[in-house]
């Protein structure tokens, strides 16, 4: 009877060691993961990193991880010369495979969103105008002030911002800003003059891990919300 309570409390003591080992060896990896990350984007927000499953060891050792969940922010996507800044960026990866070193891996599939706010809308479009929330889903308020035969004239529109194809082969998509309509005043050149500043598109996925793709576009008061889904990708560092 002794042995038995003797062997009991040994297995209930090795039993806890090994999930206080499991569970310290999980947080290394997900702070180690967070430091590489934001060291290799340069982001100006913090980086969380939830590593999902349990025992998180044997999924390390067989290099094939459940599920890893990313919370970044102030993530930057460089296109054409021209930046646009994700406020926040979520993403989770499932059944992702580890290369031998543990540089990096591929996910099975991958799904996320992310945020834009209109702050970083604004400095996203370069041309000087003022982005806000245009009081329905998929719709922005644009103030653009322009100057024309010597006067200066500001003018606000109702714009439409979709997610359309890329023009430049790469099977890539962009965020569309146009305009439904300019108050020209009756003045040959004024909606010309305005749509100038007020239309614009810019690519946000030149950042984002090979396979994963943008799926979908609204707005809300909060900001531009775009949706992410992939499958086979891949995940460095």
């Amino acid at each position: 009877m002794r042995f038995l309570r003797f062997v009991l409390i040994v297995g209930v003591v090795l039993g806890a060691l090994f999930v206080g080992a499991d569970r310290w060896a999980v947080g290394y990896a997900e702070n180690r993961l967070a430091e590489r990350l934001q060291a290799r984007q340069g982001l100006a927000g913090s980086v969380e990193v939830n590593i999902h499953g349990f025992p998180f060891l044997t999924q390390a050792l067989s290099h094939d991880l459940e599920r890893v969940d990313l919370k970044l922010k102030g993530v930057d996507a460089a296109a054409d010369g021209r930046k646009t800044r994700l406020t926040e960026l979520d993403a989770s990866f499932r059944e992702v495979k580890l290369n031998g070193s543990y540089s990096g891996g591929t996910a099975k599939r991958a799904e996320g969103s992310a945020l834009i706010s209109y702050a970083d809308l604004t400095e996203a479009s370069q041309s000087g105008v003022n982005l806000t929330y245009g009081g329905a889903p998929g719709k922005v308020k644009v103030t653009a002030t322009v100057e024309f035969l010597g006067k200066r004239l500001t003018r606000d529109v109702v714009s439409t911002v979709t997610l359309v194809d890329a023009n430049d082969g790469k099977n890539g998509k962009v965020v569309r800003v146009r305009a439904e309509s300019v108050p020209g005043e009756g003045i040959p050149g004024v909606e010309s003059a305005v749509r100038k500043r007020t239309d614009f598109d810019r690519r946000i996925d030149a950042g984002l891990p090979s396979g994963l793709a943008l799926t979908g576009l609204t707005s809300d008061a909060e900001g531009v919300h775009v949706t992410l889904s992939g499958t086979d990708v891949v995940l460095a560092g």
